[in-house]
């Protein structure tokens, strides 16, 4: 088994997401900021999480995403399998046919169990025992959302009032009533 950067992210960003969830839903673009991920990357995994029913999202301003499911009924296999991540080290997919019309190789056995071993293991890991590990390690999570600043740091100056003429037309009037 090969466990790519698809599966590791998932991971880490349902981490993110569940120490953060409890402030609101938690947009994608500060998990890409805090975790160094490709936000069009993450827009992809919480597309298929979002199907598998992992996630759930919220629109509009104040919008993001929260688990959908309680983080200690979620499992590191859910998440994997969710992202289309293969759990299996056999050489032909789990089919039996690694010789080709041959038949199985003579390892087959071994990296098939292997397979039943690490889905065993992922399935017995929840994402609430991941939270509660780095909660332990004493991750800092900020209390509340962040909140863009405007553009401008000093108010904008109320638009000082003119009494003058507003076009020429109005102009020439006020040189005629003289």
């Amino acid at each position: 088994m090969r466990l790519t950067t698809k599966g590791r992210f998932a991971v880490t960003a349902m981490i993110d997401l569940a120490l953060r969830q409890n402030n609101g839903p938690v947009t994608l673009a500060a998990i890409s900021q805090r975790q160094q991920i490709s936000l069009s990357y993450l827009e992809q995994l919480f597309g298929k999480l979002r199907r598998h029913e992992l996630v759930e999202s919220t629109r509009g301003p104040g919008g993001g995403y929260s688990l959908g499911r309680k983080a200690a009924e979620i499992t590191v296999a859910d998440i994997i399998v969710s992202v289309d991540e293969p759990i299996d080290a056999t050489h032909c997919g789990g089919k039996e046919n690694c010789l080709g019309e041959g038949g199985r190789c003579m390892t087959h056995e071994l990296w098939a169990s292997l397979n039943s071993r690490m889905v065993e293991f992922l399935d017995s890991v929840t994402l609430q025992k991941l939270v509660d590990d780095q909660l332990a390690k004493g991750v800092v999570i900020e209390s509340t959302p962040q909140v863009k600043k405007a553009i401008f740091s000093s108010p904008v100056a109320k638009p000082v009032r003119v009494n003058a003429p507003n076009s020429v037309f109005a102009l020439g009037n006020a040189f005629s009533k003289t």
